[in-house]
């Protein structure tokens, strides 16, 4: 499945793009760099087996090893310690990034209740998209019956776009269903 969307990136995708920005050189066309997903888990600091619950959740999700995230500094109103763990993340690049992409697109944005697009304007200004997710249960991976807690997660596209206009552009060829 990922190998046609990135054969389809290579062909299409590219000479759309080259068109419409018109750059000399096909090293100039911007693409997608990776995908890092991250999930804050604030409860784990009373509870850790809630920590070990979202990493295989992330794991499902992904199919990738997800990497414990910890406190960078003290917060005495949250009573989180640094160096506490706090939550996961993935990064993604390659096959397995587009796979990612071509599921996320195709299979679980369309599960969301209420679905009308996403955000068109959380683009950072430098070409990176960030995608919030309410709940992992719109991934077909997770089964309803066992998850205990329903969890958001952040969804980070990380382009070689230098602005937002062309990183705009590149993930609309990728079919991401911006809101009109």
């Amino acid at each position: 499945m990922s190998t046609r969307l990135k054969e389809t990136y290579q062909n299409e995708i590219v000479d759309a793009l080259m068109k419409k920005f018109e750059y000399k050189n096909k090293m100039e066309v911007p693409k997608l760099d990776k995908i890092v997903i991250n999930m804050g888990v604030g409860e784990a600091k009373e509870n850790a087996k809630l920590l070990d619950a979202a990493i295989s959740d992330m794991e499902t999700i992904t199919g990738q090893k997800a990497v414990v995230t910890r406190a960078k500094n003290s917060v005495a109103n949250f009573k989180i310690r640094e160096g506490m763990p706090i939550g996961c993340k993935v990064t993604l690049r390659g096959d397995k990034m587009y796979e990612f992409l071509d599921r996320l697109i195709n299979l679980a944005l369309p599960r969301v209740r209420d679905f009308r697009g996403i955000n068109p304007n959380a683009f950072d200004g430098r070409g990176n998209y960030a995608l919030g997710i309410k709940e992992q249960l719109i991934f077909p991976e997770i089964e309803y019956d066992k998850v205990d807690k329903v969890r958001g997660m952040d969804v980070i596209f990380v382009t070689t776009a230098k602005t937002d206009e062309e990183a705009r552009e590149l993930l609309t060829q990728f079919n991401m269903p911006f809101a009109k």
